[in-house]
């Protein structure tokens, strides 16, 4: 018998952070998340997307066995951005059996239908400025940081319970280990030369300043993109603590004319590589692990998580600052000795920067795949 139960005691929801280890057991790529950081995503004293956004729960029980999880929530400030009501579901994650998947989406719609939403969309977890979309391609590669990875099934349950494409998300493999093109190099030339142009990285020491002028590019050059949602101030000065222990400043760039923020680029190491063999857990050693793997730099790809220009320094030369910026990111992979890594994601509709991507070298690897269904 299939019972859906909400979580809520502390022994139901520690059976909802560690369930995805039995759907995980045998994936050799699967990268464990630390614990302790994830616990943090459920409450609103260390996730601020609860000051806008609530959200429920759920387990799947067969035979008095765990056999799956989802959560369903609400982002008013999605919705109030794209006058919607559109709720969504996540940290979706189920034995390969659709009648169990069934009862967990049917569950979450269900709930979200009471809350008056018209529809449901997901995998968000929670926000689509956090870990989005079922892989559909690249099962064989691991997860980068702050990217979801997934059996090969989610896809097929989720259309057998009536959902269906919304949109795919691209995930670029990049080799910076070979030379910059040379087309790439002539571009960023002609680029760097304008005149007031400067390309600096982020200062360690003016943290929180050069953080807010990132997601203040962010929220203009992203403002017209499929499911953006702007960052709020709280989750702002989460971003400058969480920056202040997993920044690399050479792979952090800022575009600024005559002193104005024209463009931004961002890539972050990917922890993954340090935390992998850790099973989740800091205590009692792991801890000790990571520490050395950070001092020692023993990590050796990144992934670029924001490239950006402000709307208006998008004409004119300056509309080619993005290839300036992928070539200097390029040459500073190199100096950190990393073999390359991830771009992404972008949408599978945005031609001009998908090319742009294809041109620097970037193989389109992975892609993940948000699903909708109306209520």
């Amino acid at each position: 018998m299939i019972q859906i139960l909400p979580v809520q005691s502390k022994k139901d929801f520690k059976k909802f952070l560690h369930f995805p280890w039995q759907i995980y057991k045998n994936d050799p790529v699967w990268v464990p998340p630390l614990l302790v950081e994830e616990k943090k995503k459920f409450f609103q004293k260390t996730n601020p997307f609860f000051e806008h956004g609530q959200a429920q729960l759920f387990l799947a029980t067969k035979n008095a066995r765990i056999v799956g999880r989802i959560s369903a929530h609400i982002d008013l400030l999605h919705n109030k951005t794209h006058n919607e009501k559109t709720g969504f579901f996540g940290f979706f994650e189920c034995i390969n059996d659709v009648v169990v998947s069934r009862a967990l989406l049917d569950t979450a719609a269900q709930w979200l239908k009471n809350k008056g939403m018209d529809k449901i969309r997901g995998p968000f977890n929670f926000s689509i400025n956090d870990e989005t979309g079922f892989l559909v391609k690249g099962f064989e590669y691991g997860p980068f940081i702050l990217t979801p990875h997934n059996p090969a099934y989610y896809p097929e349950l989720v259309v057998e319970s009536g959902f269906s494409k919304i949109k795919d998300l691209f995930c670029w493999k990049y080799d910076s280990k070979r030379p910059v093109p040379e087309v790439s190099q002539q571009i960023a030339d002609v680029v760097h030369a304008y005149p007031g142009l400067v390309v600096r990285h982020v200062d360690m020491k003016n943290m929180e300043r050069d953080v807010r002028i990132i997601i203040d590019v962010f929220n203009s050059a992203w403002s017209k993109n499929w499911g953006f949602v702007p960052l709020t101030e709280s989750e702002i000065k989460k971003a400058v603590q969480d920056f202040k222990m997993i920044l690399e400043p050479s792979i952090a760039l800022i575009a600024e004319v005559n002193g104005v923020p024209a463009a931004i680029s961002l890539a972050i190491p990917n922890m993954n590589e340090a935390i992998k063999d850790l099973n989740g857990r800091l205590f009692p050693f792991g801890i000790f692990k990571l520490l050395y793997r950070l001092k020692m730099k023993k990590i050796y790809s990144s992934r670029l998580v924001l490239l950006g220009i402000k709307k208006e320094f998008r004409s004119d030369v300056l509309g080619a600052l993005s290839v300036l910026l992928y070539t200097e990111m390029h040459k500073s992979s190199q100096k950190l000795k990393h073999w390359g890594g991830e771009l992404g994601w972008t949408l599978e509709d945005n031609e001009k920067i998908n090319r742009g991507i294809a041109m620097m070298g970037g193989d389109c690897y992975k892609i993940y795949r948000v699903y909708e269904k109306k209520l």
